[in-house]
């Protein structure tokens, strides 16, 4: 076989050519390879073999061909006298740290979304809120890293690095204090934990209420109990307060009720029947302040009230329990005979009122 065309001045075309191909099949084949591994690898229950397959896919790819590509550039350039090559090594370094970075990045990130989806399947509970902060610092670790590497790679000193740091760190401070002040309000939320991903949240001081979504450095997300999405930065929560209505042990009936001032009699009967109905109801939590007492005697009735919690704190399940109790309590006024009063007026003439033949009000003293 006729080799002449890998001799002479255009050899190193050749060269340039073998070695993109090779790149080329080497990819193509750990392509191949990957997704043959996937498929074996989809059944087991480890969450970290997955990960690991699928974060070196596309970094692997740009690995390959970035040796492939500094090669070929580096054939090229031992043939040119031109200076751009001499780029060639830094850039490829650049390019290899970047690469190791993608992966580790890429892991943390799929490790995390399988740990969720894989307990959550077994229906184990997730703190996601922990799991999420923890995530988050490994991949700043990284990029961190990373970055300093680069630097060092490409000749810069890394201490004079971190000493301009030091001291232009506080020129950055002034111009970027909201945003460090929105970051170390994401830190304190990470590290108090008034709340969670999921969780119920509102605030007297401001107009903030729904389910929280994503807690990022900078903003919290919010979706409002319309679906609108709330985006509030994390200094807020330094100076607000904020009620976690998901961390409630119990939920609270409290309602007055108030009957006639003709059923004065029955009132004893009716308060002792109701607290009774409560003590017996299955869904009350009897361990909690229950409490129904005559407490006071109102314009148009005679008011008492009703003091108690639910064992549930689920709000749909809690509003089923307070209607059972609601109508419970009016069987127990409707059985005593007396009934639940509303607004009412009296008037009180002093000498009577009588109809006359005519079917018209007269009274004394009338024409």
């Amino acid at each position: 076989m006729d080799f002449s065309f890998l001799q002479g001045d255009s050899a190193w075309i050749w060269q340039v050519f073998f070695v993109v191909v090779a790149a080329l099949a080497l990819d193509f084949l750990q392509r191949r390879v990957s997704r043959h591994l996937a498929r074996r690898l989809k059944s087991t229950a480890n969450p970290w073999d997955d990960a690991l397959l699928e974060a070196w896919r596309r970094p692997l790819s740009l690995l390959i061909w970035v040796v492939g590509l500094g090669i070929a550039a580096e054939i090229t350039g031992r043939q040119t006298d031109s200076s751009l090559f001499e780029l060639v090594d830094p850039a490829r370094s650049v390019a290899v740290i970047f690469a190791l970075a993608w992966f580790v990045v890429r892991f943390i990130r799929l490790a995390e979304a399988n740990i969720v989806r894989q307990r959550e399947a077994r229906g184990e509970s997730v703190d996601r809120t922990t799991l999420d902060a923890i995530a988050k610092l490994l991949r700043l670790s990284v990029i961190i890293t990373a970055t300093l590497v680069v630097l060092q790679t490409l000749g810069f000193s890394i201490s004079g690095v971190l000493a301009f740091g030091g001291v232009g760190g506080i020129a950055v401070g002034f111009a970027a204090r909201d945003l460090l002040a929105n970051f170390f309000g994401g830190l304190m939320i990470y590290l108090d934990r008034p709340f969670s991903v999921g969780d119920w949240v509102r605030s007297p001081d401001r107009e903030i209420e729904g389910t929280v979504e994503r807690i990022g450095w900078r903003l919290t997300l919010i979706r409002t109990f319309d679906k609108r999405p709330l985006y509030v930065p994390n200094s807020v929560f330094a100076n607000i307060a904020v009620e976690n209505p998901s961390r409630m042990s119990n939920r609270r009936i409290y309602e007055t009720i108030g009957i006639r001032y003709d059923d004065l009699a029955q009132m004893p009967a009716i308060v002792a029947d109701v607290e009774a109905m409560l003590r017996a109801h299955p869904a009350i939590d009897t361990e909690q302040t229950l409490m129904v007492n005559f407490v006071s005697f109102a314009p148009s009735s005679l008011d008492f009230f009703v003091y108690t919690f639910t064992r549930t704190t689920v709000w749909t399940e809690f509003h089923e329990i307070k209607q059972d109790v609601l109508l419970k309590i009016a069987d127990i006024i409707g059985q005593h005979g007396a009934e639940i009063a509303f607004p009412t007026s009296t008037v009180h003439l002093p000498d009577g009122v009588t109809l006359n033949s005519g079917g018209g009000v007269e009274a004394p003293g009338c024409l």
